[in-house]
């Protein structure tokens, strides 16, 4: 039941010491403030490394051929491997593997032109199972398939960059462009959600780059998607792949220069537990910090019990119940700690969204926020705390013996 003169009271005391009052509640304020900020900035920081990883699937493991550094079988080191359009498909067939594609660069022919537009870009000889590895987003047209991979066939699908280059504001599906002086179909062109490293490529069909540049069947690098695969299944996949590829290219399984390895799976994993690790320093910070004003409340509190250590005696003289007294110094202390800390959590809530508007995004740091169950998690850990902060000078108070209390001076 709401007690109107006990809540008088309380503000009646509060008043009495304003600077006091402020003081404390100011210690608990800056503590959920500084909370909430640095929880935010972790948040800004994971948000701008997580949209970096948006360009590309983080389930892939990417095998390149390298260089032999070890002799091996009578053969010396320094040999330089060469993958074959197979490999694709005998990597793909490792259990686990989802799905299995092949690329390679396009040293010679890099030279892009449409009708007066000329222009210098990354040519990617790719199969269609390529497009999962970028994660790309098709603004018109389609990708590589199947059919153009079998076919031989001339199409190229361009990056935003070499789409306003060569064709400024026009479409250019269904145009032709030339590769070296050859001619190429447009069949689609595409954004890259991570950035721009992407769309300065353009992506033409592994055989017909094959045929047409005299590459043979030689290809420099393998993808496996595979799915939900954590990194230690991740890593046993990998094992396979590299005896495989060691039994076929006779190469010391465990020379460190004959591949060149990019496991997406073990990437990603290394960042999330890196957030993670800073996700709890900073709540172990910021904790300590909220501590450090919930024992400045507890000391208050308790001095507040000793200057009116005569009036609790009387009160208990004229029969006042110890849980009348308890909740009395409970209730002021929750009312200043949760009172303090709303006001430190919505300063950090709003600092942090003139951040988000007024900051510009980097690479590595974008949307600095703070969840909402994190914010509830924090109101309810302050309402908690100002009754512990409260509860010892409480008991103090209901312990005192009226005439004890009443010789007080």
């Amino acid at each position: 039941m709401f007690d109107l003169d006990k809540w008088q009271e309380i503000f009646s005391t509060i008043r009495k010491n304003k600077l006091r009052t402020f003081l404390t509640g100011f210690s608990v304020a800056w503590g959920i403030f500084m909370l909430i900020v640095l929880l935010g900035s972790g948040y800004g920081l994971e948000n701008g490394v997580k949209r970096e990883f948006e360009g590309d699937a983080v389930n892939y493991i990417s095998i390149n051929s390298g260089i032999t550094s070890m002799p091996y079988k009578g053969m010396k080191a320094g040999r330089f491997l060469r993958f074959e359009n197979d490999d694709k498909q005998m990597l793909g067939a490792i259990d686990d593997v989802d799905k299995s594609s092949s690329r390679t660069f396009v040293f010679n022919g890099q030279n892009l032109s449409y009708k007066n537009e000329y222009g210098s870009f990354d040519i990617f000889a790719v199969t269609p199972e390529y497009y999962y590895v970028e994660s790309l987003e098709l603004t018109r047209g389609r990708y590589i398939n199947d059919y153009d991979v079998e076919n031989f066939r001339k199409a190229v699908v361009l990056g935003k960059v070499v789409k306003e280059a060569l064709f400024k504001q026009h479409e250019p599906v269904g145009e032709y462009i030339k590769i070296n002086g050859v001619p190429f179909k447009v069949v689609g062109w595409f954004d890259d959600p991570g950035g721009d490293r992407d769309v300065s490529r353009v992506y033409i069909p592994i055989t017909t780059a094959q045929r047409v540049f005299n590459m043979g069947n030689s290809i420099r690098n393998v993808c496996l998607m595979l799915d939900d695969a954590n990194t230690q299944e991740s890593n046993v996949v990998l094992d396979e792949a590299r005896a495989l590829l060691a039994q076929k290219y006779k190469f010391n399984p465990a020379d460190p220069r004959a591949l060149f390895v990019f496991n997406s799976i073990e990437n990603f994993q290394q960042f999330m537990d890196l957030f993670a690790g800073i996700r709890l320093f900073i709540w172990i910070i910021g904790i300590g910090t909220i501590i450090a004003g919930i024992v400045g409340v507890s000391n208050i509190m308790m001095i507040v019990v000793k200057e009116r250590t005569k009036e609790i005696g009387i009160r208990k003289s004229m029969g006042a119940t110890p849980w009348s007294i308890v909740s009395l110094i409970l209730q002021e202390s929750v009312l200043i700690t949760a009172f303090a800390g709303y006001i430190g959590l919505v300063l950090g809530v709003g600092l942090l969204e003139l951040a988000s508007g007024f900051l510009p995004s980097t690479d590595y740091f974008a949307n600095p926020e703070v969840d909402f169950n994190i914010a509830i998690g924090a109101t309810i850990i302050l309402v908690l705390a100002g009754a512990i902060a409260g509860f010892v000078p409480a008991r103090r108070a209901a312990s005192i013996k009226p005439v004890e209390a009443l010789r007080d001076e």
